[in-house]
This record gives C-alpha cells, structure tokens and sequence, in this order.
C-alpha cells in the first residue's frame, strides 16, 4: 500500500490494484496514446528494493498524469483522489451542517454532504450569501490555521481532488478552519465584483479585516480618512482608498527563512501585485526590503523532506517535522539566473500563488476572463460528486516497522501528487527535469529595465 500526499499534505492511502484501475480507466477514456506507461505487475513477492523501485516509477506515473492538461484535470483522476480520501479517513456520506468564516469573522453554516467536493461547497456558501453565479469564480476557499491573536495562517487553497468538510475534520484540530476569500490578484476586478451588493461586502469585511491585522500599510492620515469612510458607511470609497495602499491585495505569510542575500535570513513573505515581497532580517538586524517579479521567475519547484529521527529507540515515530522549501530561479541581470530559496511550512500555498498569478497574466495576455465555467446544473440541482453509499472499505495501515521513515518527497508542480510506500526505503529521489515547474509568463529583461 502507499500513501499519497497532495500539497504536501496525507491524502490518501491506495493498493497498488486501486491505482492499476485508475490506469485501465483513464486507458479506456483517452486511449493509450496520451496515458503513461504504467508499472508491470509482478508475479512473483517483491523484494525490499523492488518495493522501492516501484514505488518511485508509481510516483512518476501519478505525477505524469497530474501534469498532463486532459488528465490531470479529469473527472476520473479527480474523483479517483476525492473516493480514496473519504475512503482512508473512513467518513460515510452523509448529509453534515459545515461552518466557512468570512474575513469579518462571520460564520456561514451551509448544508451539504460529506461527499461534496470543493465547488460543491463553494456554491453552497454563495448560494447562502446571495452571491450570483457570474461572481462565484472571483471566490475560492482556502485551508487556514486562526493564530491565537485572530489572523489566519494559510494552509492551502481547495482544490478541485479533495472533499473540504474530509479534509479539515481529518485534521481533529478546531485551530483549522475553511474561509471564503477572493482569489485573484490584479485589483480592476475589483470593479466586477463591487457591482453586487454581497460581492461589496465581501471584499469590504476583507479589506477591513486585511488592515486591521496589518497587511496593508496605512499611515495616521489615510487612517483617518478609512474610519471617516468607515462611519459613512462608504464602502466603495473605502475600497477605493485602499487599493492606493502598500500591500493592497497582498497575502502575508508567517515569518521563515531564505538563502537570499545570504543564508539563514529571517524573512516575511507578502504575495501580490504579481511578485512576491520579501522584509528580510539581515544577520546585523538591519530590515532590507525588496521584490521578485514572477515574469523573471524562469521556474520553481518545491521539495518537502522529513529528516531522519535521531530521538532515542521507543519515541514514536512520524514525529520528525516535514522541511518544506520553495525555490525559483530569478533573472536578477540580463544573462544572470539565480536560485532563491524560501524555507517555510507555507511553500505550498506560496508555490499556488505563484501558479495563480501566472495563470491571470496568460488569461489577461489572450484576452480571456478569469470567470471560471462551473459543471452544469443537472434537473435544477447539484449534480453530487459522489454516491450516496456511505464508503465502507477498511482503512489501509500504516508500515508495521515503526523505524521506517521516508526520506524525501519531491512536490513538483502546485498540486503534485507524491507516494510514499509502507515498506523500508533506504534512498532518496533524484531531483529529475519534472520536478521544476516552468514559467510560461517568464520574459527576458535587460541590464536596463532592472
């Protein structure tokens, strides 16, 4: 059996026959041509090393098919991923009530089914806010942690292969929480979602909300101005106020540490404004301040490790801290890349950002809309993501070898899937040209526009 991580995080757990099936199905859909070679089966019981092999030519398959455009963005590979969630963590379908936040601090409580994948539940909050269809894809859902002073750490947008009310029960901790939040990044959209009443005071309660825990920057004037708009009740003027602000639209990261200008900097990592800003905290103290433009990232890649335990024989095991590390490559001169590298739990989530941006650049570029096409109604209703059935099949265990540990897992992409066998490994993987995620808004810039 193996575990497979999405995002960085357990999601599932498959015998290598659940993933043959997922092959043969893809196999019948879009033929043998476009699907990747699968690994053979074997007849005979594998050896220890065997096992390994064929766990990493099991995690280069679901990475290729992750990757590819069709696949990747199937409803087969999907469901496949959303079924083997529900079925690990042993949750029936069954009808539950779900609390998503508002940046106000607003609870909505919708109705759904524990089945429900991520647009499932995203339609239920809209449809219970009155937000109207045509402005639901300006929204997403996102994964945080409350901090004991009341912010949010990001955890990780929804995405479109996990169930939302699976994935944070899982979690048995109440510190995590799902929050509505719009999910785009140049601030002219802003126009289209001021237009509706609950689409104003969505991104209102989320400007607010963004100053008051210090994201955007305001000076005791413009401070001024906020709270006399604020009594007014003039919420576009508001708006409109704020989006002069520094840090405007930006998502603010916890404190972590980078390698740039040199090692072991203490860094905070704002996304935004399509870069990603940096306050680093020099070794003398001194705070520098700077920006790297996603159009100069040539690529990036995320790797995530769990070092080996050198606790003392009989301490449990899995307790070693994952290392999760976002590195891009930056033109920093005309002919002058560089390698930069984040260490923070929130690579992921960063790692989406960058994606994200990416993705609205190429969509401004073609002339397109960022509105998203959500499945089509069937009969006036839902179509569900899942049957009814409550899943019954038993959970899959864990290695009985307690002194097993991985030793590195590779992330290539945002929503990179990895599989870490139940069985010893002893060598870790190669980093291969498909663990780098490319840039396709990358432009080369001369010595002169720096």
């Amino acid at each position: 059996a193996y575990n497979i991580h999405v995002n960085g995080v357990l999601h599932c757990r498959v015998r290598y026959s659940q993933l043959l099936g997922l092959h043969e199905q893809l196999r019948k859909e879009y033929g043998t041509n476009v699907v990747p070679a699968f690994p053979p089966k074997k007849i005979f019981t594998l050896t220890p090393a065997e096992v390994e092999q064929r766990r990493e030519q099991l995690e280069k398959y679901m990475q290729a098919v992750r990757q590819d455009p069709t696949l990747g963005g199937s409803e087969t590979f999907n469901s496949f991923l959303r079924k083997a969630q529900q079925e690990t963590q042993q949750i029936p379908t069954e009808e539950v009530v779900l609390e998503v936040l508002l940046s106000n601090g607003q609870k909505v409580k919708v109705t759904i089914l524990t089945s429900d994948q991520t647009e499932d539940v995203l339609e239920a909050v809209a449809s219970k806010l009155d937000l109207p269809d045509d402005l639901v894809g300006y929204f997403s859902l996102f994964l945080v942690r409350q901090t004991k002073d009341g912010a949010f750490s990001f955890v990780r947008k929804l995405q479109e292969f996990e169930l939302p009310y699976v994935s944070v029960t899982s979690l048995h901790n109440p510190e995590f929480q799902i929050i509505l939040r719009k999910s785009y990044w140049d601030s002219a959209y802003d126009d289209d979602v001021m237009e509706h009443r609950v689409g104003l005071n969505l991104l209102y309660a989320q400007t607010v909300s963004d100053i008051e825990h210090g994201w955007i920057l305001v000076n005791k004037e413009q401070h001024r101005q906020l709270k006399s708009l604020q009594e007014k009740v003039s919420k576009k003027e508001f708006i409109r106020l704020a989006q002069t602000l520094k840090y405007y639209g930006y998502l603010k990261f916890d404190p972590c540490v980078t390698d740039f200008p040199e090692k072991g900097c203490h860094v905070v990592v704002s996304a935004g404004n399509n870069e990603l800003n940096f306050q680093v905290r020099l070794p003398n103290e001194q705070i520098k301040e700077g920006s790297f433009k996603v159009t100069r990232m040539r690529c990036w890649r995320v790797t995530s490790s769990v070092p080996m335990s050198n606790s003392p024989s009989g301490s449990s095991p899995g307790k070693s801290e994952v290392k999760l590390e976002l590195a891009f490559e930056y033109l920093m001169s005309k002919d002058r890349l560089q390698w930069v590298t984040i260490t923070s739990p929130q690579a992921i989530m960063l790692s989406i950002c960058l994606q994200s941006m990416v993705d609205e650049l190429m969509v401004k570029k073609s002339g397109g809309s960022i509105r998203k096409m959500f499945r089509r109604r069937v009969n006036g209703a839902l179509r569900r993501s899942d049957s009814q059935q409550a899943v019954k099949s038993p959970p899959l265990l864990d290695s009985p070898d307690a002194s097993w540990e991985p030793m590195a897992k590779l992330s290539s992409k945002l929503t990179s899937v990895s599989l870490r066998g139940i069985s010893h490994s002893s060598s870790a993987n190669d980093v291969g040209a498909n663990d780098f995620h490319g840039n396709y808004a990358f432009e080369g810039i001369g010595d002169e526009d720096l």
